[in-house]
């Protein structure tokens, strides 16, 4: 493996990284509350949520393009602020990986909390618990699989995004070229054989995590027949 190929690797899991990281912050609080909440506010909140499930990454990248360009609400700010403008740079490719990878943090969460069920909640309320004290010390615990599922999740969809990267970040090198992006390099310049090591790599690396995340399922389900 040549020393970019190695370059575009430690990028793509700085991304991946710092994706999830974010993720999990935004993610947690948004799926408790759709778990939690009878508002009629709950189905279309969850269907923008989920919105990146169904568009093509590059209609995503399109529109978040033109959002964050400089004849955009978001470039319009930054410019106000004195930051510099967001697309084709890395941390632009951040904030598209979060948007378009929300979907696959907030649903795994949500499902963990749904699947809780009310009980241990209402029993954390008759010893008098705060409803703070009982998210931290008894939701949180009880759904550890489920942010488990939900950081892999995270994680391996930062790492596979081609659509939304291209779209936002172009094909920079040391700033947005990701594994995905020199992937579709090296097949453009006929280098199967470099193009075989990356792509193989993400097939590995994503054989592991969903074993990961299906044994994390089972241990769940056992865990809440337990309650």
């Amino acid at each position: 493996m040549i020393a970019t190929d190695i370059a575009v690797m430690w990028l793509t899991l700085k991304l991946a990284v710092i994706v999830t990281a974010i993720l999990l912050v935004i993610a947690t609080p948004l799926a408790w509350w759709l778990s939690q909440t009878q508002s009629r506010w709950k189905s279309p909140l969850s269907a923008i949520v989920a919105l990146p499930l169904v568009l093509p990454p590059t209609v995503m990248g399109f529109y978040l393009l033109l959002l964050m360009g400089p004849h955009g609400p978001v470039g319009w700010l930054t410019k106000t602020l004195g930051v510099s403008q967001l697309p084709f740079t890395f941390a632009g490719v951040v904030v598209g990986c979060v948007v378009h990878t929300l979907p696959f943090v907030v649903q795994p969460l949500q499902n963990a909390f749904e699947a809780m069920g009310r009980r241990p909640l209402e029993v954390a309320a008759t010893l008098r618990m705060p409803p703070l004290g009982a998210f931290w010390k008894v939701a949180l615990p009880l759904a550890r699989p489920g942010f488990l599922c939900a950081g892999i999740l995270g994680f391996c969809h930062s790492i596979g995004e081609f659509g939304v990267v291209l779209m936002i970040g172009g094909n920079i090198p040391g700033e947005t070229r990701v594994m995905s992006v020199e992937i579709y390099n090296h097949v453009e310049s006929l280098e199967y054989t470099q193009a075989h090591e990356l792509a193989a790599t993400l097939v590995v690396f994503s054989f592991i995590a969903l074993l990961i995340i299906y044994i994390a399922n089972g241990r769940l389900s056992k865990r809440f027949a337990r309650l």
